[in-house]
């Protein structure tokens, strides 16, 4: 079956790293597109980063451009997001996803897999 697993996820201090990967099992990522996406309480998913399928086109959201870094190894058939100077309102449950695609990434909702998130929390 076609799976999405997302791991590194946990509780970390304000400035504080994480480095999230997703893992994809029964179908290889070298055709899609990855996202990244996160949902706070009370507000709607927001995309944080995206990846082309190569590796050669990348997006970020404003919130998180100098802090956040995108990557892949589709050897590993995973795809990786470091977070660095951490912020509390960086907390959310963080997604991966994955879009049919080559050479072009986006930010949008619309994606072909889901995995269950994952649950990153930034607090002293």
């Amino acid at each position: 079956q076609l799976q999405l697993v997302e791991s590194g996820g946990g509780l970390v201090q304000p400035g504080g790293s994480l480095r999230l990967s997703c893992a994809a099992s029964g179908f290889t990522l070298d055709n899609y597109a990855i996202g990244w996406f996160r949902q706070a309480p009370g507000k709607e998913r927001e995309g944080v980063s995206c990846i082309s399928n190569s590796g050669a086109a990348t997006n970020y959201a404003n919130s998180v451009k100098g802090r956040f870094t995108i990557s892949r190894d589709n050897a590993k058939n995973t795809v990786y997001l470091q977070m660095n100077s951490l912020k509390p309102e960086d907390t959310a449950v963080y997604y991966c996803a994955a879009r049919y695609g080559r050479g072009w990434c986006t930010l949008r909702t619309e994606n072909d897999h889901w995995g269950q998130g994952i649950q990153v929390t930034v607090s002293s």
